[in-house]
């Protein structure tokens, strides 16, 4: 039994030790082969840094508003009688738009049209009798009374016709009307919208702190969802004077001419305030920059000598991103004209890597969009 035993725990032991043998060598055999393997290449697509030109802006964001436009309502209560414009057109200032119906007031005023000589002419000559002392002087007073409430009746009855008359208070384009010929409108209903579109106006709000670089006539580019890549430029025409104290914002308002008529309000759109422009900057595309919390960089790729070959390796750096804008970036940083840096394939990258330089259209846009 011993002896057995004994056989067993020796066959145990071998195997066991076979196991760990030829583990080790495996190892051993990948350790060399690590070793022994050339260092590898990362491809990358790179660009040459130039200064360049830079326009800085403060941007916002705002609604498009009408140079005027109000919605017309009527200031009586009446039936529509009239109604002379089409939906969607050109109106001239003082056209009339919308009649109500206003018989009963006209006859009014022919009744009292009708009534005013007599009255005239019993005042007048109660006016001579008195100079001649043939009558009293109390009904001269109630001839003149008699004649002047003639004349505010009829001054009355005509403001009121002529309010029953709906002009356009100036030339625009006109909506599309919400009432019809024959309905009774209650006073204040809306009738149509009105609005000057000859050049549009955009309020929009700034931080205080950048009050010192805004003032009046200065150049503005909005763009607008239905135009995204056409800027509309405009100048800046009015400042509110006080800051609102709750969010520490400053409303600015500002004129754009609307050729064409592209622009309409309500619209909303985005605004870039032009700062005066700043010359040799260095422009990066946001793809070279690695952004992270503990702050950006760029690999900048230099040529080494090895072994009697030149060798491209890559060094990182730290920059600072001053602005943005669209896929480019503005940075400052240890860099100088002329360097090559890396614009894709960082991600393989660390200091001191070996990099390939190759060239990648796959961001460039087909001349010809694929038809399915």
């Amino acid at each position: 039994m011993k002896k057995w035993t004994l056989v067993m725990l020796i066959i145990a032991l071998l195997t066991f030790g076979s196991v760990i043998g030829f583990n080790l060598m495996v190892k051993g055999k990948i350790a060399d082969a690590i070793a022994n393997m050339p260092e590898p290449i990362s491809p990358v697509t790179a660009m040459i840094v130039t200064p360049e030109k830079w326009q800085p802006t403060i941007n916002a964001i705002g609604f498009v508003e009408p140079n005027q436009g109000l919605t017309i309502a009527n200031e009586l209560s009446g039936v529509v009688s009239e109604i002379n414009f089409e939906n969607g057109s050109e109106v001239k200032v003082d056209q009339s738009l919308v009649v109500l119906d206003s018989a009963v007031e006209k006859a009014n005023l022919k009744s009292k049209m009708v009534q005013l000589p007599a009255a005239e002419a019993d005042y007048k000559r109660l006016l001579r009798l008195y100079k001649q002392k043939s009558v009293s002087k109390q009904d001269l007073d109630n001839s003149e009374a008699k004649y002047l409430v003639l004349k505010a009746d009829i001054e009355s009855l005509n403001a009121t016709i002529e309010r029953r008359q709906i002009d356009a208070p100036f030339g625009g384009l006109i909506g599309i009307r919400s009432v019809n010929l024959g309905e009774y409108l209650q006073a204040g209903t809306d009738i149509v919208r009105l609005e000057d579109i000859s050049s549009m106006k955009i309020r929009f709000t700034v931080p205080q702190n950048q009050l010192p670089s805004i003032s009046k006539g200065q150049t503005i580019h909005v763009y607008v969802d239905a135009y995204p890549e056409h800027p509309f430029e405009g100048k800046i025409s009015a400042i509110e004077p006080a800051v609102f104290y709750q969010s520490g914002l400053i409303q600015i308002q500002a004129k754009i001419p609307n050729i064409d008529a592209k622009l309409r309000s309500g619209m909303f759109a985005r605004v870039a305030i032009l700062l005066p422009e700043l010359t040799d900057q260095f422009v990066l595309p946001q793809t070279a920059i690695n952004f992270t919390l503990y702050g950006n960089s760029i690999y900048l790729i230099n040529d080494i000598e090895e072994d009697g070959e030149t060798v491209k390796r890559v060094k990182q750096i730290n920059v600072e991103v001053i602005e943005r804008n669209g896929n480019n970036a503005l940075v400052s940083g240890d860099l100088k004209a002329n360097d090559l840096i890396v614009t894709s394939g960082q991600i393989r990258l660390n200091n001191d890597s070996k990099v390939k330089v190759t060239e990648d259209d796959s961001l460039t846009p087909p001349a010809t969009m694929p038809q399915l």
